[in-house]
């Protein structure tokens, strides 16, 4: 048995092999409900029904998609052109610290909120340059170097939050002073905790698609993704087209990081984020690295967390669930990709 390349797979084959590989994840998250001792219909129904089955729920579901769409979008980005960025942890809580120095006071005024997103965005996009310059300077490879970075910042902001952040009315709790009332996102629905940041990761998902496919930004990152040797030959500055991924791939994490503290929390805390930059590569990796699909992608996703909080109260199963089922979605989607560019031929 090989693997033959298919030159120009057909609109079923890149559609269809996706949505088998959907119902593969839905029929091994039957068989762990059952393995659990709860009815798999029940429980995949319950799961729906937590993250879509009511006004409530599903507000919930689009306010925990809003950083997913920013992380996905980041690690989209970087894949892309073949910079493997695993740091979008690190780039989310650089873009909430930049959110919490200047929402406390340091600015003010009408302008706030568009200061702080810009200086999110550059402290993300700052944190990824690192990696790329020892990269493209002395072949480091960013894989470690990216990870590394998420655990040195939890430590930096450890750092911060019990001494030059620390909340001085917080009651000892580790957290940030709450931001201004100005520098706040306002909500979409009122009495509802869903906010504009939602709307930004939209207009972020579009933004990005443009750039990719209607830019000479995006055919480089193409490009250099493909083939990075026949890129330079043609004359494409690979070493510049990744450094201006990692400005953008690391300003969309920040951007997650921006839109946790100004829409939701208000202040910074160290489990700002349980796990949004990882997740993002699962987000990235179901959307197969479209920006468009990032946030169908990012809304699955999102509704499996929601609806197994849900389900795991209504019918007493654990949620790691929700976990498995995301695991084995990447893994069947993965191979997915894989069967979509080659065939299986025997000989």
């Amino acid at each position: 048995m090989r693997l033959e390349p298919v030159a120009n797979p057909s609109t079923l084959r890149r559609a269809g092999l996706p949505a088998v590989a959907l119902l593969a994840t839905i029929a091994v998250a039957s068989g762990l409900a059952a393995v659990a001792g709860a009815d798999p219909l029940a429980t995949l129904g319950l799961i729906v029904k937590g993250a879509v089955g009511s006004k409530f729920a599903a507000l919930e579901t689009l306010n925990r998609a809003t950083p997913l769409i920013f992380t996905g979008l980041a690690v989209a980005v970087a894949f892309r052109a073949r910079l493997w960025n695993i740091g979008a942890e690190a780039q989310l809580y650089a873009g909430a610290i930049v959110t919490v120095l200047l929402g406390t006071g340091a600015v003010g005024g009408p302008l706030v909120l568009p200061l702080m997103a810009v200086a999110a965005m550059a402290a993300g996009a700052v944190v990824l340059l690192g990696p790329v310059a020892l990269k493209t300077r002395f072949g480091v490879d960013e894989v470690v170097t990216t990870l590394l970075f998420n655990f040195i910042m939890l430590l930096f902001v450890s750092y911060l939050l019990e001494g030059p952040l620390k909340d001085p009315m917080g009651m000892g709790w580790p957290k940030s002073a709450p931001l201004a009332k100005e520098a706040r996102l306002p909500r979409i629905v009122d009495g509802l905790r869903l906010h504009w940041g939602f709307g930004l990761a939209l207009i972020a998902s579009v933004a990005v698609w443009v750039i990719e496919r209607r830019t000479a930004l995006g055919y480089e990152m193409r490009a250099v993704g493909l083939n990075p040797r026949a890129a330079r030959f043609a004359g494409i500055p690979v070493d510049g087209v990744l450094v201006k991924t990692a400005l953008l791939s690391g300003g969309l994490a920040a951007l997650a990081g921006f839109s946790e503290v100004a829409g939701l929390k208000g202040h910074l805390t160290l489990d700002l984020s349980p796990g949004f930059g990882y997740t993002g590569i699962i987000v990235a990796m179901l959307a197969l690295l479209n920006p468009l699909a990032v946030v169908p992608a990012a809304l699955f996703v999102a509704g499996v967390f929601v609806g197994a909080d849900s389900m795991s109260r209504a019918a007493g199963v654990p949620t790691y669930i929700a976990d498995m089922l995301l695991a084995t979605s990447l893994l069947f989607m993965v191979l997915a990709i894989l069967l979509i560019r080659f065939r299986v031929v025997r000989g």
